[in-house]
This record gives structure tokens, sequence and C-alpha cells, in this order.
């Protein structure tokens, strides 16, 4: 017997609005219809929506999702396979990052400052340092740049992992922004954007909207940063460049 959309909203943990969205989208839409003409889930469904579900917890994107659940080959034991392998990874990494952050909390009671080969660890791939001497050739001379130098010069490994964390809140809440359809001139992006642009007015220098636009045009110009925001979500720089410059007008 199939189950309504209630139902499976509540024993997946969900909102109805979700499962609502996944079906407008063309995700995951319950196959059966009850004689009233109401959405019923079947047992394929469920185990349909657990494949999202596990999808959604690795990150992927709910594009990324629809193209891999959409390929004709398709195989949901060897996707659970493969998600379980990630899962493993992902835990693994966890561990690395709750032991990194337990040194930090250590490192932060005796006061003692992080090096760069702590900074690295603690950002995974990214090297903060790494475009260091780029940096202080294009605005070395900058009243921001010796602001951002003088606060940074004395934060802890513990403090980066706060910034990381705050940083990742926002890249999320703007993932589901975009999921859910939301326009970039839409309150709530434009919400995010001055959230980040007060991020960086918070741990490195006074950003003004002005100041921010500008970086927003360096996220679509650059490459690199290009590239940064797409691994979070396809369409991201564009969506972010669009909702800093939204927030500025406001």
């Amino acid at each position: 017997m199939g189950m309504t959309v209630g139902d499976v909203a509540r024993l997946a943990a969900i909102s109805v609005r979700t499962l609502h969205h996944y079906d407008e989208i063309g995700l995951l839409s319950p196959s059966e219809r009850s004689r009233a003409g109401y959405r019923l889930y079947n047992d394929d469904d469920l185990a349909m929506l657990q494949q999202v579900l596990f999808y959604r917890e690795l990150g992927f994107s709910l594009d990324e999702i629809r193209h891999v659940m959409a390929d004709p080959g398709f195989d949901r034991l060897e996707a659970l396979a493969s998600q379980r392998r990630m899962l493993a990874e992902k835990a693994a990494s966890l561990h690395h990052m709750i032991e990194a952050v337990d040194r930090a909390i250590d490192g932060a009671q005796k006061g003692i400052t992080m090096d760069r080969e702590e900074m690295f660890e603690v950002f995974g791939d990214f090297d903060p340092a790494e475009y260091e001497e780029e940096v202080q050739e294009r605005w070395g001379e900058t009243d921001a740049y010796k602001e951002s130098a003088r606060r940074t010069k004395r934060y802890t490994k513990d403090d980066w992992a706060r910034f990381k964390a705050e940083n990742e809140q926002i890249g999320t809440g703007t993932a589901a922004l975009m999921d859910a359809g939301v326009p970039a001139d839409d309150p709530r992006a434009m919400d995010l954007a001055e959230q980040a642009r007060l991020q960086i007015d918070k741990w490195f220098y006074p950003c003004s909207r002005e100041m921010h636009v500008g970086l927003a045009e360096m996220y679509i110009a650059d490459p690199r940063f290009t590239a940064t925001y797409e691994k979070i979500h396809v369409g991201m720089a564009q969506y972010w460049h669009d909702a800093i410059l939204a927030n500025a007008k406001r």
C-alpha cells in the first residue's frame, strides 16, 4: 500500500515541501495515485528517496543527483557500494578534523599560534599562503591588505577552524537556495551575501558594499575564484556575484 506525502515526510524526517520540490524538478515523483488523486509513494519510490538522501548527505547538488540517477546504467546496489566508500572517506576526514580541532583547542589554551603547515592541514586542499606573493604584489600597499595581515597574524588554528565553519555554512545555505530555485535577488540570497560581507569585515578588513561588489566581479573574472565556488555548486560563482550586487543595491 502506497504512502502519502505526509507519511513519507515523517518517515524520512524531511519536509513535505521538499518532496513536492523533488517532484516538480523531476528528481523523484510518486508512482501511484489514490482514488482521490493523492500522490502515493511505493517501496521503489522510497528506495530512490533513500538514494537521494544519501547523495545529499555526501554533498551532491540536486542537479548532480538527478544526472546520476537518470543514467540508464544506474544500479542501486553499485550506488550503495559507492556511497559507502564515500561515507567511509568522509568519516575518516571528519575524524582527522576532530583530532585537528582538539590540537587547536590545546594550542589555544596554551597560547600557541599555528604555523603554515598547521594552517594547510585545517584547510585541506586549500593553502591560504599559496597566492601570498601575488596578493602582496597586487594589494600589498592597500590599507585593506595591511589590516588583513595585522589581524591574521595573531589568528590561531582554532580561529581558522571557526572561520572555515562559518564559510561552509554560507556556502551550504547558498547551495540550498539554488536547489530550491530561489533567485539571486531574493531577500534570502541577499541576506547571505550580506552575511559574507560582514564575515570579511569581521575577520580581515573593513569591507564596504562597494568593495564587496569589486570582490564579486573578481569571483567571475578569475578562474581560480570561479572554480572554488563551482566545487560547491554548479553555477554558484555567477549566482553569488548577482546576489552580492543585488545586496549592494537594496
